[in-house]
Formats: C-alpha cells, sequence, structure tokens
C-alpha cells in the first residue's frame, strides 16, 4: 500500500508555461483524500511554490481553492532538499524536520569572492527567494508571476545575510557568458562542501547534505513510513535522489533519460495534465 505521494513541482506538476492546472490539481485532492500523504517536493523556496497549492496553507487569501487545498498535504521538502517543513494547519507556524544549509561563513565567503566578477547573486533564505538589486527581483517576480510572493529585492544578499546571521538553503549565481563561468567553477572548486546544478546562465548551489533524497528520507523516518510504501514522480536529475528512496518510481513522459531508465513507469508529458 502506498502511504506518501513524493511530487515534484516544476516539469511535473506545472505545464510548459508554469501553470498547474485544475485537472492536476483535483488529482492531488483525490490522492490525499484517499488518505495518502502528498508531500510537495521542489528546488523553488516555500514561499514560491506554485500559488494555486499554497492558497489557504501558507497565505491569508480569499482564493476559492483555500478550503480545499486546506488539508492537501502537510510536508514540504523545498530548496532540493535543503529544507522538509511541516506546516501547522489552521495557523501561520512552521516546523523544520530536517534541514541541510550552507553555512553562513561559507556562503558570504562564497560571495564575496563572486561579487569579484560581475556575478548576479540570488539566495534561499529563511524559506524567502532573496534577488540582489531592484532589477533582479523584478525578473524574478515576472518569472514566478503569481507564485512569487517569497520574492524579495535585497540591496546586497551577502549583508542581508550576514546582518540577520541566516545559513542558507541554496545559492544562485547567473552569468553573463562563458568567462564568468569559469570564474564561478573555479572559485566553488575550492568548496568541497557544496555541490552545483549548472545550467546555461546560472548555477544553483547547495550543501551535498541537501538532496530530494534525504528531505524524503527524513519525512519517511519521521512518520515511520517504509520505503516500500512511498511512491514518487518527477522530471529532472535533482528528482534522482528522490527515487532512490521511494519503492515505487514514476517518470513524467518528459523526463531526462537517466530517470526514465530507473522509473517502474512513465506516464505523459506535463502538457498532459
Amino acid at each position: 500500500m502506498i502511504k506518501l505521494l513524493a511530487v515534484d513541482m516544476d516539469g511535473t506538476c506545472l505545464d510548459g508555461r508554469s501553470r498547474m492546472t485544475d485537472e492536476v490539481l483535483e488529482a492531488l485532492r483525490e490522492v490525499a483524500a484517499n488518505g495518502t500523504i502528498v508531500v510537495p517536493c521542489t528546488g523553488r523556496n516555500l514561499e514560491c511554490i506554485p500559488h494555486r497549492l499554497a492558497a489557504g496553507v501558507l497565505y491569508e487569501s480569499n482564493i476559492a481553492d483555500d478550503e480545499k487545498n486546506h488539508d492537501l498535504y502537510r510536508y514540504v521538502i523545498t530548496s532540493n532538499g535543503a529544507r522538509v517543513t511541516e506546516l501547522i494547519l489552521g495557523t501561520k507556524k512552521k516546523k523544520t524536520i530536517f534541514r541541510a544549509e550552507i553555512p553562513m561563513e561559507q556562503s558570504l565567503r562564497i560571495i564575496r569572492e563572486c561579487e569579484k566578477h560581475k556575478i548576479a547573486i540570488a539566495a534561499h533564505v529563511n524559506h524567502h527567494y532573496l534577488a540582489q538589486g531592484k532589477m533582479f527581483a523584478a525578473a524574478g517576480r515576472v518569472v514566478y508571476g503569481k507564485d512569487a510572493a517569497g520574492v524579495y529585492c535585497a540591496r546586497n544578499v551577502g549583508n542581508f545575510i550576514e546582518k540577520n546571521r541566516h545559513d542558507v538553503e541554496e545559492l544562485q549565481f547567473y552569468f553573463p557568458g562563458t568567462k564568468a563561468e569559469e570564474c564561478l567553477r573555479k572559485i566553488l572548486s575550492n568548496y568541497p562542501d557544496v555541490i552545483a546544478a549548472y545550467s546555461d546562465i546560472y548555477a544553483e548551489v547547495f550543501s551535498v547534505k541537501a538532496s530530494k533524497g534525504n528531505g524524503l528520507k527524513a519525512i519517511a523516518e519521521h512518520l515511520s513510513i517504509a520505503k516500500e510504501e512511498i511512491a514518487c514522480i518527477g522530471d529532472g536529475e535533482n528528482d534522482l535522489p528522490m527515487f532512490r528512496q521511494a519503492g515505487l518510481k514514476i517518470a513524467m513522459g518528459n523526463a531526462v533519460a537517466e530517470l526514465k531508465e530507473q522509473a517502474d513507469y512513465i506516464t505523459g508529458t506535463n502538457r498532459e495534465n
């Protein structure tokens, strides 16, 4: 019997335009109504999870989904597993179940080195998304759209972290060209306690102990749920550690090849609900 469903967000529950459709939302509600624990798993920070999913759980809102979503989920894996949070339903309180963050001092050293090379900086800090500068923050709000409740502008991300004494869930560095990327790779090579996932224009940097798999394992231990009682579904490389903690593995039709190879089932794409 499947007791827990760990479900990825972007590329899985969200379509190509970052929308969660009525059909997907209703499917998740049906799973939860049947007694299975639904756990959203995402690279996003907590306050940038899809707004339709967050309605009635994290924010005060008049959205019609509020009441229906109130009991949809209780546990959330965010920032690629850097944080696992239990939401105390009916309140604004949160309880941390697991955390694997970059220590403040190490984060500051990395940031200060990157500042010398004019690399744009953002960070997931205490469930918020911090973007350095007004233009960068505005761009983040455009990207996230209605999901941008947790995007904040910081004049200087490093100064904010230092002033508030926060460890960091995830650092993000946006590079304008190959030279900046080479500089970033060289800087990070001196920090064996962090790992980086690169795209064409930016890199996500997090603790080597942070993964969706470690986050899922922490929830399973917290709830005394066996691996054979866990199902998961995803599309990206960052879902591979989650697959290793689940008894039933489902890959999206748009998933990367390695995920499909390890899946028990392959379903439709994220454009097909």
